[in-house]
């Protein structure tokens, strides 16, 4: 059961790593950014990638308290961001993968280990998810 675990996160990971490399732009220094302003008739707020002085516009929000918070959570997830966490979920992966068939090599308990059940839960909804799996 373990190893399809390890598996489904790889490919869960190679998935999100593959949308985010996508999404992103050029420069590794540019991020999404939310930048508001207000005109003349309604506030707005428009997700910005690059510098501010020659930014790119990916999206823009009227700022009615609800879509403002999705332009907010959008810019904090940008591609860059995802890759990072990709990364960084690929190491605790690698930690956690079992040294034996008996126990994680990590945490020392019996395969699968809370720790890549936990990884797991975000992809939930994914179809080749097992709810054996679940914590």
């Amino acid at each position: 059961m373990t190893t399809e675990l390890i598996a489904f996160l790889h490919a869960r990971l190679d998935e999100d790593a593959a949308i985010a490399g996508a999404a992103s732009v050029p420069s590794k220094a540019a991020h999404w950014s939310l930048d508001e302003w207000f005109g003349r008739e309604r506030p707005h707020s428009l997700i910005a990638v690059g510098s501010a002085t020659h930014p790119t516009y990916l999206g823009h929000f009227t700022a009615d308290p609800v879509p403002t918070l999705q332009a907010q959570h959008i810019a904090r997830h940008d591609p860059a961001r995802v890759l990072a966490e990709v990364e960084a979920k690929r190491q605790i992966l690698e930690l956690h993968t079992e040294s034996s068939s008996l126990f994680c090599a990590h945490c020392e308990h019996e395969p699968p280990c809370p720790t890549l059940r936990l990884l797991a839960l975000p992809y939930a909804d994914h179809p080749d998810y097992r709810e054996e799996w679940r914590p």
